[in-house]
């Protein structure tokens, strides 16, 4: 039972290998559009992982100027209780040990929900 790395791929890549992919957890909150699901090859959506309605509406009303505070406003909203559930699950997978990767729509994964997300899965992993 190790620590595992998260891996991230969006959705519209191309599925290369998936034992290297291992299991696909969906981290977006809508369906991506024109995926179905045999093409994202997705194994769990968490849609509980993802940022709230409310948060996503206010960051992408000037994502170039709110992205430091979607962090914070995001990295509070993975400790509260409507999202540690499904935290905790993704973290149980990750400890479980084989590959995980989270799968995403965004166009612009860097300045998005996964990094902060990523970065809360490797803090939990750690006991931190």
């Amino acid at each position: 039972m190790g620590k595992r790395s998260v891996r991230v791929r969006r959705v519209y890549e191309p599925l290369e290998d998936e034992d290297e992919d291992g299991v696909r957890v969906l981290v977006d909150r809508l369906w991506p559009r024109g995926e179905s699901k045999a093409e994202a090859a997705i194994d769990m959506w968490l849609k509980d992982v993802t940022p709230s309605k409310e948060l996503r509406s206010w960051y992408h009303q000037d994502p170039g100027s709110r992205y430091d505070g979607f962090v914070d406003r995001y990295r509070a909203e993975l400790t509260d209780p409507a999202h540690t559930e499904a935290v905790g699950e993704l973290v149980a997978l990750l400890r479980e040990g084989g590959p995980v990767t989270l799968v995403t729509a965004v166009k612009d994964v860097a300045h998005s929900h996964v990094p902060v997300l990523v970065d809360h899965l490797e803090h939990e992993l750690a006991g931190r």
